[in-house]
């Protein structure tokens, strides 16, 4: 019997605003709020939020202010206004902040919650970019609970977050483990790696047989405007086709029915799972390559 889905993906502009971290934050906290209630009134069963949602991207530059915006995962001030959405509409919700570990210790976390509102773990983002615009590696350490897959109420998911996603490994990891989707939260602005938006994940999708969902902000952020984001959050099916996608520069919910009962088909079609050969390919792990 098919297993149908409704899945969502929150793409929206950062709230101009001089204020506070915590009123930068309360802002971008209350427009995704009004965005879950719109989700939720169209019928969406499991929602994705963007990358490190509730606030700006802030990893332009290396300023030390911002480690005071990280917050305990789940306990933090964030997620519990999150949990309490997800438990209200029952919905499952995919929800990346900056967490802190400890003083010191800070990670780029996506919460999963369940549609009870209570918190099935967490994914931390496992591969960490460093360049003149993506001054990641100041801010994150590197992921260490490895690739989860989550039982929801609904399907089981994965995540992967933003860079991770030119990594082919971790999704081929979440999908061997069950996941029936993965959601790729992002902060991705116009460059040379654009191109490459609409490549990678159905690439991902078709060699896995899963369905990816990927979101992505939009609009200039101030004060850094080190590029421009893009938005264009799409849903991708096994087949690799994109089967809902949002605006460049508009704030919106993307909406997809997701046929669960096509990764069975393609899966059928194409047995990659029965023809990989994970013996010979000692050199992937292999330090010195």
């Amino acid at each position: 019997m098919a297993k149908t889905v409704k899945v969502g993906l929150i793409q929206c502009s950062t709230p101009k605003t001089t204020g506070s971290m915590e009123e930068m934050r309360c802002a971008m906290v209350e427009k995704h709020l009004g965005l879950i209630d719109q989700a939720a009134e169209s019928g969406v069963q499991i929602l994705g939020l963007q990358e490190v949602f509730n606030g700006p991207y802030f990893c332009a530059t290396e300023d030390k202010k911002w480690y005071e915006f990280a917050e305990e995962v789940p306990g933090g001030p964030t997620l519990q206004i999150i949990s309490k959405a997800a438990k209200k509409h029952n919905m499952v919700i995919i929800a990346p902040v900056y967490e802190k570990e400890k003083t010191g210790v800070y990670y780029n976390t996506a919460a999963v919650f369940d549609a009870d509102g209570s918190c099935l773990g967490k994914y931390r983002k496992i591969h960490i970019p460093q360049g003149s615009s993506f001054c990641e590696k100041y801010y994150f350490k590197p992921g260490n609970l490895g690739f989860p897959v989550f039982k929801t109420k609904y399907a089981t998911i994965g995540v992967y977050i933003c860079y991770d996603r030119h990594f082919p490994e971790g999704a081929r990891a979440l999908s061997l483990r069950g996941a029936e989707i993965i959601f790729n939260p992002s902060a991705t602005v116009k460059s040379t790696s654009q191109y490459m938006w609409k490549i990678e994940q159905p690439a991902l999708a078709c060699a896995n047989g899963v369905f990816v969902a990927t979101s992505n902000r939009h609009g200039w952020e101030e004060p850094w405007r080190h590029g421009e984001f893009y938005g264009n959050s799409y849903i991708v099916d096994p087949k690799g086709v994109i089967v809902s996608e949002g605006a460049e520069n508009r704030d919106e919910v993307v909406i997809a029915d997701c046929d669960f009962s096509l990764i069975e088909e393609v899966r059928h079609n194409y047995q990659f799972f029965r023809d990989r050969r994970p013996d010979a390919y000692g050199d992937l792990v292999d330090p010195q390559w």
